[in-house]
């Protein structure tokens, strides 16, 4: 049996878990997500606990057990706590604007590169580089941020680019004299 699919994951006070139709709504201080339910497994709520159940042994059922438990557990942290992604903006000239809802990057391309947030979705431009991207939804913070880094992925010769904090960039050794 699945050992993170059998962990019982705890409501906190304020949120509410509700199952329609197969589909599991949680509804925090911070908004409502919701997820679609496969019809193999099932979902109990007692005691301020969600537990849920496999109804075969079959192996993808297995797979998708563990991965419904963390998807439900992370729309819970996501409507209490929300979940942000921080991106660090390195090359002389490069630099992030926000105006509005809109991210304005010049990040050595001969024009400016504009990205509307989606619904959602929040940016924040701390220091002068560095740009933080948060929302309820984790897939989604985490593909916004994934997509503002493929403007410019760093570069493995000088660093350059748009990296997350804290990434660890493996750095080439430039051509040598021969």
């Amino acid at each position: 049996m699945s050992r993170i699919g059998r962990k019982a994951i705890d409501i906190p006070p304020g949120v509410t878990v509700e199952l329609n139709n197969g589909l599991v709504q949680v509804k925090g201080p911070k908004g409502i997500l919701s997820q679609p339910l496969n019809p193999r497994l099932s979902l109990r709520i007692d005691n301020q606990k969600i537990i849920i159940e496999r109804n075969s042994a079959d192996k993808k059922v297995k797979a998708l057990h563990g991965l419904t438990r963390t998807l439900i557990n992370n729309m819970i942290i996501g409507v209490t706590q929300g979940f942000q992604k921080s991106l660090d903006i390195v090359g002389v000239g490069y630099r992030a604007a926000l105006q509005g809802k809109t991210l304005t990057l010049q990040i050595g391309y001969s024009h400016p590169i504009n990205y509307k947030a989606p619904e959602g979705i929040d940016f924040q431009i701390s220091q002068k580089n560095i740009i933080a991207v948060s929302g309820i939804d984790k897939q989604l913070v985490g593909q916004v941020a994934a997509q503002i880094r493929a403007f410019r992925k760093p570069d493995p010769y000088k660093g350059k680019g748009i990296k997350y904090l804290g990434e660890q960039i493996r750095r080439k050794a430039g051509k040598t004299k021969a």
